[in-house]
């Protein structure tokens, strides 16, 4: 028998027509993976098109080993990602990006009673904060365009010792590469 219009059935129909849409919005993802889109540059100035990022500066005081060569990795990979100004040295750049990492505080979060047999309280969660102070400069128009002090925490276990500890640092620098970024690219 053969199948026309007037006798195919209406669920067929249907399933074709699903099987096109996702095959096109299969088709439209596979063709995008690994494109790099950029939604939060749109308001970078045309007259830039390049940034200089120089290794952040650690003045923290911390004992933290290799800090700011991960701030500076993670800052360089996320405006890498972000496409919206092409990282070059910083005598060739329109724009720069100067950051200094100030601050690293580590104190008590979250306590718990103590026990009938215990006097106080103990720690039962701890939280770590970074404080990044960044300039961003127009060096095609000479003026700065900001300069502002960005900051973000986690929490860890006390019991989780030296891990749990680098991993909130993690979690912390993360954040302010993220909020960095965003200033930077769309905060004209």
């Amino acid at each position: 028998m053969e199948l026309n219009k007037k006798n195919t059935p209406r669920y067929l129909k249907i399933l074709v027509f699903r099987g096109l849409f996702f095959s096109m919005v299969l088709i439209n993802f596979v063709s995008c993976v690994g494109c790099s889109y950029s939604f939060t540059g749109s308001s970078v100035p045309p007259h830039l098109k390049t940034i200089g990022l120089p290794y952040t500066d650690d003045r923290s005081g911390s004992p933290e080993p290799g800090l700011r060569e991960k701030f500076s990795t993670l800052l360089t990979k996320k405006f890498v990602e972000d496409n919206s100004l092409r990282i070059v040295e910083k005598s060739k750049a329109d724009a720069l990006l100067e950051t200094v990492i100030t601050q690293i505080t580590d104190g008590p979060a979250v306590f718990s009673a103590g026990s009938s047999n215990r006097q106080g309280e103990s720690v039962t969660r701890r939280r770590i904060t970074v404080y990044i102070q960044a300039v961003c400069k127009d060096l095609v128009k000479k003026k700065v365009m900001y300069e502002k002090q960005f900051s973000a925490y986690a929490e860890y276990l006390p019991e989780s010792g030296r891990t749990g500890r680098d991993e909130a640092i993690g979690v912390a620098i993360e954040q302010i590469a993220n909020d960095v970024l965003l200033d930077t690219v769309s905060g004209w």
